[in-house]
């Protein structure tokens, strides 16, 4: 049997095993068996028609990873990009980036699915070793520049209410370890959205700057015209950085593995498409709020390049936004990273524990998923010794995060729709001609971008002045 023949078959049967609901004394893998209780809950739900509990049990995957999208780097450059070019432009390239993820995204969701099976042992399994180590690593490395600026974002909030930075890393570290020992996924994942759903702290922060209702919803018909004001390679970085706030390769590995993890069969699918759509609607009104409440900084001619983090922001902002504004911004940017941090750090885990054939399952003890508990907590722990080290160009390193992750993303993008055009592999869940036009567009978009932004650093004498 060819290579291809025997991961289709193990494809198949693993979505089998998964999409019949069995007692958790038939199972013999930990995680199964407690995957397999969750799955008979929602089978009673479908059956007895609790539409709402349904929905309840089944929403996570992607309302997490929309909001946790939203992460400290992500939050400085929306404020950034408000303090630079106020209400404009920005506004509707938001929701286009946010509908982009959603597109990316809902791919992801169908492919774990049709395979049940996590993103970086799919590659590994599908195109070999190399492609499978190349498509790692452009995680890993991601992950570990992302955790950096995460722990950057929550030192930079915690300073504005006096935290020092030393208690603020551990407290991130502490709450990282305990969400590890619940041994649950479906546990980990109601904390999560618990935490995620502060970010929608930034709304309310939005309110106290006070814009005209009529310019923020006028702005929308500037999509068409960028603007000309400013020098064109800050432009671009902005929106490198918003494309790169919204779509990322941590985002595919996450949700495949998530939706994997938590069991979620072909009768799912209208579900897990609602809770994507649904977290990017919540995400991209936290991101345009963030703009609109860093938008006070551009219209009193007040320069963000002389803000250097989270905690200068929300202190340039007290004057516009009052105490109470100001406390929200800087406590949405803690609130931001930390829940970032949590789950970028089990991407990886997923992704390493997935590709060892060791465990990849927050439904683990510590005992059975050593090496996927060990991969988050090391990551973690890197990140957070890194940030410790005085003397880093805060805002540089936040914004450059996002810049690198629009660049790292599309590899990731072809992987995505290569896989999910594989009928042999995932069957009448593949693309269609809309779907695919939808995906092409997403990666010529955030290539195009990576390109003229290359192309400005290699031949900054082509930029006009």
């Amino acid at each position: 049997m060819s290579p291809l023949a025997l991961l289709v078959d193990r494809v198949r049967s693993r979505s089998s095993a998964a999409a019949t609901p069995q007692p958790a004394g038939g199972i013999d893998a930990p995680d199964e068996r407690v995957r397999a209780d969750d799955r008979l809950a929602v089978a009673r739900a479908r059956a007895q028609h609790r539409w709402f509990s349904l929905f309840l049990y089944l929403l996570g995957p992607g309302i997490i990873v929309m909001l946790a999208e939203n992460d400290g780097p992500s939050m400085l450059s929306y404020a950034t990009t408000g303090a630079t070019y106020g209400l404009g432009f920005f506004i509707p390239f938001i929701v286009v980036t946010f509908a982009m993820a959603f597109v990316v995204q809902e791919l992801t969701a169908r492919l774990a699915i049709a395979t049940n099976c996590g993103h970086a042992r799919l590659i590994f399994e599908r195109y070999g070793a190399f492609w499978g180590r190349f498509a790692l690593a452009d995680l890993i490395v991601g992950n570990a520049l992302t955790l950096v600026a995460e722990f950057i974002a929550i030192c930079a909030g915690a300073r504005y209410f006096g935290v020092p930075p030393l208690v603020a890393v551990a407290g991130t570290f502490a709450i990282v370890v305990a969400s590890f020992t619940l041994g649950r996924y479906r546990l980990w994942e109601r904390v999560v959205i618990g935490l995620a759903v502060g970010n929608s702290v930034f709304i309310p922060a939005a309110f106290f700057a006070h814009a005209d209702p009529h310019a923020v919803m006028g702005s929308f018909a500037a999509l068409g015209a960028p603007p000309v004001t400013g020098h064109p390679a800050l432009f671009v970085t902005l929106c490198m950085a918003n494309i790169g706030a919204t779509v990322t390769p941590w985002m595919i590995f996450f949700q495949q593995s998530a939706v994997v993890d938590k069991g979620l069969t072909r009768a799912d699918l209208g579900q897990a498409r609602l809770d994507t759509a649904l977290g990017a609607t919540i995400a991209a009104g936290a991101a345009i709020a963030t703009v609109v409440a860093a938008s006070p900084l551009f219209f009193h001619h007040i320069d963000p390049a002389n803000l250097s983090s989270g905690a200068d922001f929300a202190s340039a902002l007290r004057p516009f936004l009052g105490n109470a504004g100001a406390s929200l911004f800087a406590l949405g940017m803690i609130e931001a990273g930390l829940v970032a941090v949590m789950t970028i750090s089990t991407s990886s885990a997923y992704a390493i524990g997935d590709v060892s054939h060791r465990g990849a399952s927050l439904n683990l003890e510590f005992t059975d998923g050593r090496l996927f508990y060990l991969t988050g907590l090391v990551s973690v722990a890197v990140a957070a010794a890194i940030v410790l080290i005085p003397g880093a160009p805060l805002l540089a390193i936040t914004l450059t995060v996002n810049v690198i992750a629009t660049l790292l993303m599309p590899p990731a993008l072809l992987f995505l729709l290569l896989l999910i055009n594989d009928r042999e592999l995932v069957g009448d869940l593949a693309n269609g001609r809309l779907a695919n036009l939808a995906g092409v567009t997403v990666i010529v978009l955030v290539a195009a971008a990576g390109a003229a932004y290359g192309l400005m650093t290699a031949f900054p004498q082509l930029v006009p002045r």
